[in-house]
């Protein structure tokens, strides 16, 4: 596998980031170790979590990813193969959350405790905390990055001002700068980061890892209809924010690219993302080996231009 460097640090990563908000919630622990194994198996080294996975499932309280990931860690002794990235600031109950070096602090050493490893490769704001200056911030993950507990920093859910303001704070004051960004990105969600965040991306050479990047399974051709919203408990979501006039003739590229290139539409879908500028590794998941395998295949799948630009063409906005 052809590794990809992320922004301006020494980290290599695949093409691809496995997301695993799932673990531990819609995939059990067996399954999760399973998929990590197949994951590094195939020559693939990014893992993306965060510590809040997964507080939003009934009786969970965060860090339900983390956990399972350690205990792969720990059973496994692959932890030098992987890439690991997790990230801090969403809440995580009483009165944690946000991006207070104090919490910055406390927060990773509970998730290397999750881990069970010495080092997070890449620890990244999983929001913006517009209550703490930038240098506050910036200067508590220098001085995890000076400690060693954290090889590089990135950001999620950030404003294409504000990120490079962080940027500009960090190169000001000549400490540890945000290497990479998780914007929303998809053939069908391209806005939000081609009209703002690409250009900052590009020019300061920082790593895009955008989440959604199959609209919830939308861009893998599985919902085509109304009568399609039954087909998981995420569907009627799915249709409503997708299917439309837009939505369909995007699909009907992915259909036609998908013959000729002799792939899935979802690995079309991953493919034309990873070559556009700025992107390092959209972030997929896979709840069963034969997913995975596609994921993997989407990796290495390279689209000729004309295809590249017949998707770009339906996709417009």
């Amino acid at each position: 596998m052809n590794l990809r460097p992320l922004g301006r640090s020494a980290l290599q990563i695949s093409p691809i980031a496995f997301g695993t908000n799932i673990f531990g919630w819609t995939v059990d622990e067996a399954t999760s170790h399973s998929l990590l194994d197949a994951w590094v198996d195939a020559g693939m080294n990014f893992i993306d979590t965060a510590d809040m996975y997964s507080t939003w499932v009934p009786g969970h309280v965060g860090g339900e990813s983390e956990t399972v990931i350690g205990r792969w860690f720990a059973k496994g002794g692959r932890r030098d193969k992987v890439v690991l990235a997790t990230k801090v600031g969403k809440p995580m109950g009483e009165g944690k959350v946000g991006l207070n070096p104090r919490y910055i602090r406390e927060a990773v050493e509970a998730s290397l405790k999750r881990l069970q490893t010495d080092r997070i490769d890449l620890y990244q704001s999983h929001d913006d905390d517009k209550d703490v200056p930038l240098a506050d911030v910036m200067g508590a993950f220098d001085d995890l990055v000076k400690a060693g507990k954290v090889r590089a920093v990135g950001a999620s859910n950030f404003e294409a001002a504000r990120f490079a303001e962080a940027l500009d704070t960090s190169e000001k004051l000549g400490i540890t700068r945000y290497e990479s960004l998780q914007p929303l990105y998809n053939l069908h969600d391209r806005a939000a980061y081609e009209d703002n965040l690409q250009a900052v991306c590009v020019e300061r050479g920082v790593g895009v890892i955008n989440f959604w990047s199959l609209g919830a399974g939308f861009l893998t051709g599985k919902y085509r209809t109304a009568a399609d919203a039954s087909k998981s408990p995420r569907g009627a979501g799915v249709v409503q924010k997708y299917l439309d006039a837009r939505g369909l003739k995007i699909l009907a590229a992915l259909d036609a690219v998908s013959a000729r290139v002799g792939a899935t539409q979802g690995q079309v879908a991953l493919a034309w993302q990873i070559a556009q500028p700025g992107i390092a590794a959209p972030i997929a998941s896979a709840t069963s080996i034969d997913q995975l395998n596609e994921l993997v295949a989407a990796a290495t799948l390279k689209l000729d231009e004309a295809s590249l630009r017949e998707l770009t063409t339906a996709s417009a906005y």
